[in-house]
C-alpha cells in the first residue's frame, strides 16, 4: 500500500534550486518562495546548489542563509552542470516531498500549491507542462522538436514539454538517488521510475533578470543525454543507413555493369567515384560518431568518479564544510 502524504502542518517540503551566476534573481526568488511557504504553512528546507558561480550569487546566498535558518547552500568546487546540481540537491534533501525548480523565475513558485494538492491526492510525481514559452522563437521551435523526437524514439513514456520543474515524493527521491547514472537526464529518469504521475500546465515566464546560462552547446549535450540514455534509435539509424547505402551501391554497381556489357557505352567514372567516396565516408563518420556517443558514456561510467565535489556547505552543522560526494 502506498504511503499517503501528511497534512500541511506536519509535512516538510524541500526546494532544490540550482544556481549559476543568478545574482539578479535570487532575492526575488526567495521572497516569492517564502510567500508560497507562508500560504501552505509548512516546515521547509530551501536547498540552493551553487554550480561554481563567478558573480555575487554566493555572497547573496550567504546573507540569506544568515537570515533564514531553513536555507542550506551547497557549494560546488567548479561548474559541474545543471543536471548534476539537481542530483546533488536530491542527495541532500530531507523533506517528505521535494520541489525541483530553476533559479531564473521562469518556473513560477506560485503554482507549487497546486503541486502539493495533487501530491496529497496520492500522486508521487507532479510535473509542470510548459503550455506556453515566453522565449525566442528559435528556442521554442528547438524545444518543441526535441520533445517530440524524444517521445517518438524513447523506450519509455516521457511527457511532452515537461522539464525539471516538479514535485516528487520522498520515495521517488530515494529511488532517483539509488540510480548511479553519470550523464543524467533527470526528467527522463523521473519518468522511468514510474508510479502515479500527473502534469499541470503552466506558462513559462521570461527570465526575471540576466541571461540564460544554457548555451547552445549545453542544450545539445542535454538533448544527446536524453536520446542516448532512453533510446537505441541512433544506433539503429546507423545500422539502417549502412544497409541502405550497401543496397544502393550494389544496385548501382549492377546497373553500371549491365550498361557496359549490353549497351557498349563508355561509363564515365571520375565524378561518380568521388561522389560515392565522399558519401560513404560521411556515412562512416556519422556511424562512428553515434557509436562514440554511447562508448563515451560507458567510459564515464567505468571511471566511476564522483558526480560532483562539494567545497563547502552553508547553514549546515560544523564539521561538514568540505567533502566529496559519491555518485549514489
Amino acid at each position: 500500500m502506498e504511503s499517503q502524504p501528511a497534512e500541511n502542518k506536519k509535512f516538510k517540503l524541500s526546494f532544490i534550486i540550482p544556481v549559476y551566476n543568478e545574482e539578479k534573481t535570487l532575492l526575488e526568488l526567495y521572497e516569492r518562495i517564502k510567500k508560497v511557504i507562508e500560504e501552505l504553512r509548512i516546515r521547509y528546507q530551501i536547498l540552493f546548489v551553487d554550480d561554481g558561480s563567478q558573480d555575487r550569487s554566493v555572497q547573496i546566498l550567504q546573507s540569506l542563509c544568515e537570515k533564514d535558518a531553513g536555507i542550506q547552500v551547497i557549494l560546488f568546487s567548479r561548474n559541474f552542470g545543471h543536471q548534476t546540481a539537481v542530483t546533488a540537491g536530491l542527495h541532500y534533501a530531507s523533506g517528505d516531498a521535494v520541489v525541483v525548480m530553476d533559479s531564473d523565475l521562469q518556473d513560477p513558485p506560485e503554482i507549487i500549491p497546486q503541486f502539493v494538492q495533487k501530491w496529497q491526492e496520492g500522486y508521487q510525481v507532479v510535473y509542470g507542462i510548459r503550455k506556453k514559452r515566453k522565449e525566442h522563437i528559435f528556442l521554442r521551435i528547438m524545444y518543441a522538436l526535441f520533445y517530440r523526437m524524444l517521445k517518438t524514439v524513447s523506450t519509455i513514456e516521457i511527457p511532452l514539454d515537461a522539464g525539471d520543474f516538479c514535485l516528487m515524493d520522498k520515495k521517488i527521491v530515494k529511488l532517483l538517488n539509488s540510480i548511479p547514472e553519470r550523464n543524467r537526464f533527470v526528467r527522463g529518469i523521473r519518468s522511468w521510475v514510474g508510479f502515479n504521475q500527473i502534469g499541470i500546465p503552466y506558462e513559462r515566464d521570461k527570465r526575471f533578470g540576466g541571461e540564460s546560462k544554457y548555451s547552445l552547446g549545453k542544450l545539445i549535450k542535454l538533448a544527446l543525454d536524453g536520446f542516448v540514455s532512453f533510446s537505441y534509435a541512433p544506433l539503429r539509424f546507423a545500422s539502417y543507413t549502412g544497409f541502405s547505402v550497401s543496397a544502393f551501391s550494389l544496385i548501382y554497381g549492377l546497373g553500371t555493369f549491365f550498361q557496359k556489357i549490353f549497351t557498349n557505352t563508355t561509363v564515365p567514372g571520375y565524378t561518380t567515384t568521388i561522389i560515392m567516396i565522399c558519401f560513404l565516408g560521411g556515412v562512416q563518420l556519422i556511424t562512428i560518431g553515434i557509436i562514440g556517443e554511447y562508448l563515451g558514456r560507458i567510459y564515464d561510467e567505468v571511471k566511476n568518479r564522483p558526480l560532483y565535489i562539494v567545497r563547502g556547505i552553508l547553514g549546515s552543522p560544523e564539521g561538514q564544510d568540505s567533502e566529496m560526494k559519491p555518485d549514489a
